[in-house]
């Protein structure tokens, strides 16, 4: 087996290409090239089912196929672009590329602050390149780590990129490897990481050839999306290569900062070496060679715990857990939506645990799930766990796609904010977020399986079966759909929404003035279910802040203990210049051992102890 050997088509000097694929099913496997010259060579069988050779005249730009015993012509499953789409040849490129970010190690990740963007509904054009004129705007407003969307190669022209087919190939649309390299090259110029969103749950059903090369699918398990990976069964090893290399050249070659991993708890591995704990392993290996802070952040509905927890403990020494409760209790408190998997969530009172401990189940019974769900994440640092206010799934995921500015009052997207941003967890932003951004983003797709495509008809009509929404989805694969979902950025101009768009800024400014600059320590959180009111106090190495949210749809007063010290008012979302009617909190709280506030509608400020200023 050629472990030295990338998987796929390599450029070597003097213009010759190594290929190398698995293939443990098939008798002969050769090289089919259509471009620039017409001609078939044949790969070499090898040990465990790899196929391997090495031809002169094989130049960037090279159009192949692989063809399987004679007669079934396929894409390369290790493709790195697909210039004319999931059924079209591969292509050979060129690797290298200009870098200028020799310097850049990394942030931290306690200093990360997400921006999570779809690349093709971010600008009009719907590219990489576009998106790098924003890279300064979203600098100057505090972002720290832009997140993309999936971007390996899916059918279509717009697709929210779970479809991918190709995982190594980057989006022709977008503009494929060279322009993401370019992206990841602006961003790291501009001192922002970059997080990619990779599926390693499922594939794609369109243009998805990978079972006529070996047995990377199962039938022993299922998803919800499609066949389930081969991560444990016979010739599992070989499909944890494929996916592991996936993850290197991500990280290698395009300079990725860190890998959100979609969903999972969709990979089914029961094996006690599971493939997620050897992943980890090898990009821990990979970010001490490059000596770079390279993270893998796991999305998980579980509240599974042992994701995070290192392997010392028994964990699978993952870096970061998406925490969906968060979400979920400040939704409902906010909304007052509890249909679907809303149903178990109270919201108000259930933020306090969450500001506590993380996790909101934490073993708990789940009437959603009618089971007891979740694992404790007390004791976890903090900003090991992603919250948020909105993002691709919660918005996009409802039949309407409608974000919280067409949800709630500007007072509560002012609260929402300063939920997430003020928290000791690490924040993420979906794009247009941060000036109340108006238009849906809606579920798209554009494949050409008339079958297929009113099979996701189908099957969005029955997943908000249990939400008693109103309204019936648009319709995925139509143009229209995808265009409704694009940004309109020049609203940040305007209105309430350029007011929006500053108090972020100031948000964001405090954060990294008073909490991502010192490892902060819970110190208290004082709930008052009647009043609907929380005061959430965190202790650094230099001094302490505190915010105290309101989440009452009325103005109302309460009687709190308050700690000693000089505690000045850093921010008070209901004052005037923040589009707030009226403020009546004093600038400054001190010299008692108990204070009585009048709060505002949907409000909060935040407030550090200055006595050791």
């Amino acid at each position: 087996m050629n472990t030295s050997v990338n998987l796929g088509a390599t450029l070597q000097e003097d213009s010759r290409g190594e290929f190398l694929v698995w293939a443990p099913t098939a008798d002969t496997v050769d090289v089919q090239i259509v471009a620039p010259r017409e001609r078939r060579l044949a790969l070499a069988k090898e040990e465990r089912g790899y196929f391997h050779g090495i031809f002169d005249e094989v130049e960037p730009g090279t159009l192949y196929f692989f063809t399987i015993d004679g007669n079934r012509r396929r894409p390369d499953p290790a493709s790195r672009f697909q210039p004319q789409g999931v059924h079209g040849p591969s292509r050979v490129i060129d690797s290298r590329f200009p870098w200028e970010d020799r310097s850049w190690f990394g942030p931290y990740l306690r200093d990360y602050v997400i921006y999570e963007l779809h690349t093709g509904a971010f600008t009009p054009e719907g590219t990489f390149d576009a998106v790098t004129g924003h890279l300064d705007e979203l600098a100057q407003l505090g972002i720290t780590a832009v997140e993309l969307m999936p971007a390996g190669q899916f059918p279509g022209g717009r697709n929210w990129g779970y479809d991918g087919a190709y995982p190594f190939a980057v989006q022709n649309t977008y503009g494929g490897p060279d322009g993401l390299k370019r992206l990841v090259n602006a961003c790291h110029r501009k001192g922002l990481a970059v997080v990619l969103d990779v599926v390693y749950n499922h594939l794609g059903p369109e243009g998805n050839y990978l079972g006529d090369f070996g047995p990377y699918f199962t039938d022993r398990y299922s998803t919800p999306w499609g066949m389930a990976l081969n991560f444990d069964g016979p010739d599992s090893d070989e499909v944890r290569r494929y996916f592991i290399e996936n993850a290197l050249y991500w990280v290698r070659e395009c300079h990725i900062d860190a890998l959100r991993l979609d969903a999972v708890h969709a990979i089914v591995d029961q094996s006690a070496y599971p493939f997620l704990v050897e992943l980890a392993e090898a990009i821990n290996q990979e970010a001490e060679r490059l000596n770079r802070h390279i993270y893998l952040m796991a999305e998980n509905d579980r509240n599974d715990v042992r994701l995070i927890r290192s392997r010392e403990l028994g964990g699978y020494g993952l870096d970061v857990h998406w925490n969906d409760d968060f979400h979920h209790a400040l939704h409902v408190a906010l909304t007052g939506e509890q249909t679907g998997y809303y149903q178990d969530f109270a919201g108000f009172g259930q933020l306090a645990k969450s500001f506590r401990e993380g996790f909101i189940y934490s073993g708990e019974y789940s009437a959603y799930r009618r089971r007891r769900h979740g694992s404790s994440a007390r004791g976890i640092a903090p900003h090991r766990l992603v919250v948020f206010a909105q993002n691709h799934d919660q918005i996009g995921n409802r039949p309407l796609g409608d974000r919280l500015s067409r949800l709630v009052s500007f007072e509560s997207l002012k609260l929402a904010a300063g939920a997430i941003v003020l928290s000791p967890f690490t924040p993420l932003l979906f794009m247009g977020e941060e000036y109340g951004e108006t238009a849906p983003f809606l579920y798209f797709v554009s494949h050409s399986d008339p079958d297929l495509i009113e099979a996701v008809r189908k099957g969005r009509l029955e997943e908000f079966a249990d939400f008693r929404w109103m309204g019936d989805p648009p319709d995925p694969n139509a143009e229209e759909t995808f265009q409704r979902s694009k940004l309109q950025h020049g609203l940040k101009l305007e209105g309430e929404h350029k007011v929006l768009l500053g108090f972020y800024r100031e948000l964001l400014r405090l954060r990294k003035l008073f909490i991502s600059s010192q490892s902060l320590s819970l110190i208290e959180v004082l709930s008052y279910d009647t009043e609907k009111v929380l005061l959430i106090r965190f202790g650094g190495e230099r001094r302490a802040v505190a915010t105290l949210f309101h989440f009452n749809r009325k103005a109302g007063s309460v009687t709190l203990p308050w700690p000693p010290g000089a505690w000045l008012k850093e921010l008070d979302s209901a004052e005037e210049r923040w589009g707030g009617h009226n403020s009546r909190l004093p600038a400054m709280i001190g010299g008692s051992e108990e204070v009585s506030l009048v709060l505002e509608p949907f409000s909060f400020a935040f407030f550090v102890d200055r006595k050791d200023a």
